[in-house]
């Protein structure tokens, strides 16, 4: 199934989604970055899954949520999502807060998910260094420490190499607003999330950039030794958009994983 955009409603919020592919569902849950659809790694995941791409509410086209004030609160909404869009029980990849969003989900509800696929999460306080002021640096700056090496990017130019037109700076604006009412205090992180991760003994995928320089790598680590059924892959020259960096070797990667032979 070719991808498509639509618009489903949750609680009363409108959700814009991209869906496309075929085969068992699969759930993506985009970063603070916003949702950037269907690109290469996505379409190519796509060919063995039926991808389910959300954008959070109070992100891009989606409608607002004013009493949403927490990642918690986010992830009883996509929760919520499974059970409305009918996904029975799908496999779960997020990234960054949504690899934060898709954690907590698990930690809830672990029976709601099959698989889960992290990638770059928050959602962890770093043991020695820290996560990012993302909310300190301009945004061509930030950008430039979001990703290792633009020039390895195979979709550098189409994704960044035009100024935003004013729609896009708009949505960029509203979508940092968001980010900061969701994860400002405490920053980042949810301090009870370590205590709940060992209840998820689901088969879980843990991906992250050796050159990550906004979440410590660290972190990876951290949720590797405290989810049961987790497994840890680096990628090296690679920094914390690893879809995006390495879309290639990370559909690959997600392919695999979610494939595998079920416990």
């Amino acid at each position: 199934m070719e991808p498509r955009e639509e618009t489903m409603s949750v609680g009363g919020i409108d959700v814009h989604v991209w869906k496309g592919g075929r085969g068992d569902p699969l759930l993506v849950l985009h970063g603070a970055g916003g949702n950037r659809g269907f690109t290469r790694w996505l379409r190519q995941v796509a060919e063995r899954y039926t991808v389910w791409a959300p954008t959070h509410p109070g992100f891009g086209r989606s409608g607002d949520a004013d009493w949403m004030e927490t990642v918690d609160d986010l992830a009883r909404f996509y929760l919520w999502f499974i059970e409305a869009a009918g996904l029975g029980r799908p496999h779960l990849l997020g990234q960054s807060i949504g690899g934060w969003t898709a954690a907590e989900m698990a930690a809830m509800s672990p029976r709601a998910i099959d698989r889960l696929v992290l990638v770059s999460p928050a959602g962890l306080k770093p043991e020695t260094g820290e996560i990012l002021d993302v909310f300190y640096y301009p945004a061509p700056q930030l950008r430039a420490m979001t990703v290792h090496d633009p020039k390895t990017i195979p979709e550098w130019e189409e994704l960044y190499g035009r100024p935003p037109t004013p729609a896009e700076v708009e949505i960029a604006t509203r979508n940092q607003e968001m980010t900061a009412r969701l994860a400002w205090k405490p920053y980042m992180h949810n301090p009870r999330l370590a205590h709940f991760l060992p209840r998820v003994t689901n088969p879980a995928l843990i991906v992250w950039g050796r050159e990550d320089r906004i979440v410590p790598v660290e972190c990876g680590e951290q949720y590797r030794r405290l989810l049961p059924n987790a497994t840890l892959s680096v990628l090296e020259g690679c920094g914390h958009l690893p879809p995006i960096e390495q879309p290639d070797a990370f559909a690959r990667l997600v392919i695999d994983f979610l494939g595998g032979a079920r416990p």
